[in-house]
């Protein structure tokens, strides 16, 4: 028996770990495969891209802002995994008299870690949960032993120019490697900027992400004509390595690592791969 409270405050009483779960979320799908295994899994988005290829070939629900609740219930899941920042509350409102629905909203990495333990104890798999909660740690510290001070700005979209503040994971992510948003404290968790605004801030680099917004080398030309700023100040990152909780927390911080002692990528970075199974 399991009883875990989710980010809502929801307590999730279930008397026998979940046998068929369906996933809302593009990293908790990988993030379930990995506690689980893949026979557990019986439905994801698809926007879902991990493990590949057989997340391809896995029942699709709809989208993470527009779920099919008949998809949902004809899989007949004994839990369904969401996001309060991927999924709309109406969607959950919709799942919620049908299935238990668990429901995750991390904002630092400490949350994160946090999230990822009692969704172990809900599956029954405290001990993978706790394997990748020390690999997390692990590199954690790692990336703690070369962290310097930088200040920056992450876009996520063009068209218009969009950024975050520091109520947002991505930027708990870069605090670890010891960014400094320069949009922190901005009101809006995602703002919607001009190039003024991003002169104004004055970062020491700006972060093109590569989701959800794929941004190119001609977008990075582009903002440089705008802001008149030297092009090497204009950098790429990984979006899922910032962006996701779950178990590929470890392999971002060892990637934003990797841009510390070798710097920020100049181009834009190829789709990153799966996350190697722990032994």
């Amino acid at each position: 028996m399991a009883c875990v409270t989710d980010d809502r405050g929801r307590v999730l009483d279930l008397a026998q770990p979940p046998r068929r779960v369906v996933s809302l979320v593009p990293s908790s799908t990988e993030t379930l495969v990995h506690l689980v295994g893949r026979e557990r899994v019986v439905g994801v988005t698809r926007f879902c891209t991990h493990p590949d290829p057989w997340v391809r070939a896995q029942p699709k629900v709809g989208g993470t802002k527009d779920v099919a609740l008949d998809r949902v219930l004809a899989l007949a899941p004994d839990l369904v995994v969401a996001n309060a920042e991927e999924n709309t509350a109406s969607i959950v409102d919709e799942l919620d008299p049908h299935v238990p629905v668990y429901v995750a909203f991390p904002r630092s990495v400490d949350d994160a870690v946090d999230d990822l333990a009692r969704l172990g104890q809900l599956l029954g798999a405290d001990a993978q949960a706790a394997a990748w909660v020390a690999e997390i740690r692990a590199a954690r510290a790692a990336l703690a032993g070369v962290k310097r001070p930088f200040t920056y700005a992450y876009l996520i979209w063009r068209g218009p120019w969009m950024s975050l503040n520091d109520d947002t994971f991505i930027a708990a992510m870069l605090a670890q490697a010891g960014g400094t948003n320069a949009l922190g404290a901005h009101g809006d968790r995602y703002p919607t900027l001009t190039a003024q605004d991003l002169v104004d801030a004055d970062p020491d680099v700006v972060l093109l992400s590569s989701e959800p917004f794929p941004f190119r080398s001609s977008h990075a030309q582009e903002l440089v004509a705008e802001t008149g700023w030297d092009a090497d100040r204009v950098r790429f990152v990984d979006g899922e390595l910032c962006s996701w909780h779950g178990v590929r927390i470890a392999a971002g911080l060892h990637w934003l690592r990797e841009c510390l002692v070798e710097g920020w990528p100049t181009a834009p970075t190829p789709p990153a791969p799966d996350v190697a199974v722990l032994p």
